[in-house]
């Protein structure tokens, strides 16, 4: 028996690694928009609410994307749609050099949209894969181990692109205030073609990647065959599983606290009186976070602690996080934040299990349904670019948003997952 446990672990070795190339690609890529919020607010010349569209154009493409990629993956399979989902994210990368090269943000937030339509058709497929590929109770350390590769992505994503198109971005915030409509065009345009390059080569680097994938020995695992009780096999519909819907409420919750979190740092910590080239690192202190959180996940999940444990403190966190944020200054007010990074982590890895867990034949399009949950991404940041461009409001009190969000994945930890749901082992 326990040879055969063995070897099964063995079979997951090689799907795990490669699955956790595409979450290393979903980070690097998501948390981008870090840097890309301040870098258009300066070169399209926008306010802070526009900005913001940033994550709303990439984010709102997982609600309008994620069913039609649950009917996707149904024709191709998971393998098929992963490789598809990557050429998708190539080409809303190439939409990039128009934009530049005309500096207009329309074309960028239409790039956007593009990778998040092939983002959530990774997401649709690789999600539920990473579930159903092992024991459900070990589904949230698995998610875990992705979610270190995803946000050691999203640390280097901020670096990278902000040590290109934010470097010496100071000087030229100070430069543009005193010179004429004609030069500050001038310097503007060039300060836009700086993205073109690292775009290009995200590009090829997606190319490479889904050929790598539909060539890859990455077995086809199956979901809609799961194993169902009695009482479970008698559903015939996705709204006999309360608890999947509920979490589906507190995922987009989640999704909108945690991009906040990570996405309006460099900004925020900028009003502070911090400038652009050290602010931009602020970003990875959130995931850096994050990726703490996680290993406490892979090394206490399930052994020493359960998913749902987890997920009621670090919700609580969440709450104790904020609230010290948001009445404190300074370096103070930016580590707490940060810390919503560590507070977040568990979140998703422990909400997803959760919420899946029996639905059987449903699997696909539940997923589906969870995906769309993601933009919340779309919406709280938006909220939040809102009441910090209020005088009466302003960036420290707007991330007061954040602690209904976190009540509300609270709710589901604690009661919310268990509604509708038919346990196996009373």
């Amino acid at each position: 028996m326990t040879e055969a446990i063995q070897n099964r672990r063995k079979e997951y070795v090689i799907p795990i690694l490669i699955i956790g190339a595409l979450f290393f690609v979903f980070g690097f890529v998501t948390w981008l928009n870090a840097t890309l919020i301040p870098y258009l607010q300066i070169s399209c010349e926008l306010t802070s609410f526009e900005s913001y569209l940033v994550t709303f154009a990439f984010y709102i493409s997982y609600f309008v994307m994620a069913f039609p990629s649950s009917l996707v993956l149904k024709k191709t399979g998971f393998k098929n749609g992963m490789s598809l989902g990557l050429v998708v994210m190539a080409i809303g990368a190439m939409v990039f050099v128009p934009a530049a090269m005309t500096r207009t943000y329309t074309w960028f937030l239409f790039g956007l949209f593009i990778q998040g339509t092939g983002l959530a058709l990774l997401q649709t497929a690789s999600n539920p894969y990473v579930t159903i590929l092992g024991p459900i109770e070990s589904a949230a350390k698995r998610i875990s181990i992705m979610g270190v590769a995803n946000k050691f992505a999203g640390i280097l994503s901020p670096i990278i692109l902000g040590a290109v198109v934010l470097e010496g971005i100071d000087s030229i915030k100070e430069k543009i205030v005193t010179m004429d409509a004609v030069a500050k065009a001038a310097e503007l345009d060039m300060l836009s073609h700086k993205v073109i390059m690292p775009y290009v080569v995200m590009a090829v680097v997606l190319v490479l990647l889904a050929l790598m994938i539909r060539y890859s020995a990455l077995p086809e695992v199956e979901g809609d065959n799961e194993e169902s009780g009695a009482d479970e096999a008698k559903k015939t519909s996705l709204l006999q599983f309360p608890y999947l819907w509920i979490g589906v409420v507190a995922l987009f919750f989640y999704v909108g606290a945690e991009v906040v979190a990570v996405d309006t740092l460099i900004s925020y910590g900028n009003s502070l009186g911090f400038e652009l080239a050290e602010a931009k690192f602020f970003s990875s202190f959130t995931l850096g976070g994050m990726i703490v959180g996680y290993f406490f996940g892979i090394f206490l999940i399930p052994k020493f602690i359960s998913q749902q444990k987890a997920l009621t403190y670090f919700s609580i966190l969440g709450v104790i996080f904020t609230l010290i944020a948001i009445t404190t200054d300074g370096y103070t007010s930016i580590l707490f934040i940060a810390a919503l990074g560590f507070a977040n982590s568990i979140m998703w890895p422990a909400i997803w299990p959760l919420a899946i867990d029996g639905l059987g034949k449903f699997l696909k399009t539940g997923s589906a349904f969870l995906i769309m949950a993601i933009a919340g991404g779309a919406t709280i940041p938006l909220i939040y670019g809102y009441l910090a461009g209020l005088e009466n409001v302003g960036n420290r009190l707007a991330y007061i948003i954040l602690v209904p969000c976190y009540l509300i994945i609270l709710y589901f930890a604690v009661k919310g997952h268990k509604i509708g749901k038919v346990f196996k082992n009373k």
